[in-house]
């Protein structure tokens, strides 16, 4: 995630701007690579910063949710087959797991369901109106645990922010973690931010919502016995 851009000043040093992840050369199927040239057109859109028509992006009056790193896509593909109702808007940089969402939102005929396949930053600034979303979810993002790479956790004050002006009056915010010190960064991160209310209460983690999928990788966690940490808020006013 950008979360500063260099100055354009002469003279000035040029600096990388600090994201959340980093984009690594994974290896992609070629079920993926078809998935995306063969669907793109009916799954995918294209980052352009100018402010998305959402209800004509998806053809109807409907709550919309925002899932930042999808992965797998696993977790927003089981919500959307589910609540049908809801339509769905996925953001992830990594391009097999584009392939595999689109692959798997295919394969059940799932007309719910977009994602864009860019920078989440960029995409809340500048894609997405303000107060236009009923939910946004981020679920175990990159935990960065070394104290020197603290800053590329994706939940900065300036972020928290900027979600919380896409989201609707008394819009929510979930988030989840099974690291502690990512988890207590998140709770006092958004406990900070006044435009927000804890739905558990100021300083306390939330119960694991009922309706989010138990994924593959939260199970092969539970399997470790590895605690997950949930919190919930909501847009004050």
């Amino acid at each position: 995630m950008v979360l500063f851009s260099a100055s354009s000043l002469p003279g000035t040093p040029v600096h990388r701007p600090v994201r959340s992840y980093v984009l690594r050369q994974g290896r992609i199927t070629p079920a993926q690579e078809r998935a995306i040239r063969d669907h793109w057109h009916r799954y995918g859109i294209d980052y352009q910063p100018a402010a998305l028509d959402l209800q004509q992006v998806f053809g109807r009056p409907a709550p919309k949710i925002l899932e930042i790193g999808t992965g797998t896509g696993e977790n927003i593909i089981a919500m959307a087959a589910r609540h049908r109702d809801n339509d769905y808007l996925a953001l992830e940089v990594h391009r097999p797991g584009v392939g595999r969402l689109i692959h798997q939102a295919v394969a059940q005929n799932l007309s719910n369901i977009r994602i864009i396949c860019h920078d989440a930053v960029e995409v809340l600034a500048h894609q997405i109106g303000d107060k236009t979303l009923e939910r946004i979810l981020i679920f175990f993002p990159d935990p960065w645990p070394k104290k020197r790479h603290h800053k590329r956790r994706l939940l900065q004050p300036d972020f928290v922010v900027l979600l919380r002006r896409k989201l609707e009056h008394h819009g929510r915010l979930f988030l989840a973690t099974d690291w502690q010190d990512l988890a207590g960064h998140m709770l006092q991160t958004c406990d900070s931010d006044s435009g927000l209310i804890n739905l558990a209460g100021r300083g306390n983690y939330s119960p694991r919502p009922k309706w989010r999928p138990l994924t593959k990788f939260e199970l092969r966690g539970q399997n470790l016995q590895h605690r997950v940490w949930d919190l919930a808020y909501a847009v004050n006013g």
